[in-house]
């Protein structure tokens, strides 16, 4: 019986990229370089089947932490690419490389029934929740649930002229200190994207091209 419910939960599709590496600035001389998540999913493992978040190189690194703890060492979890001590934020293939290791470690995980049973994989696929916020969630040391928590994550993207112009005239809803909303025109650009590209499922989840990786700014 585990074996047919493994098998069904498989020939589900789940997609997901990891790309839009964007310069953030803590202060005037330390920033860090945080990716767009973008998922897209028939699955019947997530209640959300199109999700866009934002994860910065240590979440990774707290999520595959988490995930280990959780399964006991029952599941062999896939590597994160290595913590490279002279990593760059003026260095492209650098930045590329890592978004590259970030996506085929979520690939990965994502092929495995019993990590996708885990309230944090959930909460950092498809909420802006802080590290912190995370762990409280998934321990019921919140007045929300996982399930709210990813509810309340709103979706950056749109389909249509007037899911645009609805979205425009809602507030963010995000928990997430570094998160922000997103600007009008970058959001009016979006959709000419997806306009433009909509046969292709990467478009469905939209496109942007604002990586300023041009800054001066140290390694993270």
């Amino acid at each position: 019986m585990r074996e047919e419910t493994d098998k069904a939960v498989n020939q589900q599709v789940i997609s997901v990229w990891v790309r839009d590496p964007r310069i953030r600035k803590n202060d005037f001389w330390h920033a860090y370089i945080d990716y767009e998540i973008c998922l897209h999913t028939t699955s019947v493992c997530f209640t959300k089947k199109i999700s866009s978040v934002r994860r910065r190189y240590s979440e990774f690194v707290w999520l595959r932490q988490k995930l280990q703890a959780n399964t006991l060492l029952l599941v062999q979890l896939p590597e994160l690419p290595p913590k490279n001590p002279f990593f760059s934020l003026n260095n492209a293939q650098q930045i590329t490389e890592r978004m590259k290791g970030l996506q085929k470690f979520l690939e990965q995980t994502l092929q495995s029934p019993l990590l996708l049973s885990d309230s944090c994989l959930h909460l950092f696929l498809q909420s802006q929740l802080s590290i912190s916020k995370m762990e409280a969630c998934a321990t019921g040391r919140t007045h929300y649930s996982v399930a709210q928590a990813v509810q309340r994550c709103g979706l950056r993207r749109f389909h249509s002229e007037e899911d645009l112009q609805k979205d425009l005239s809602m507030s963010c809803d995000s928990d997430s200190d570094s998160s922000e909303c997103q600007d009008p025109e970058l959001r009016i650009k979006d959709l000419a994207i997806n306009k433009s590209k909509s046969t292709a499922l990467l478009d469905l989840m939209g496109t942007r091209q604002e990586a300023t990786l041009s800054s001066s700014c140290g390694s993270t």
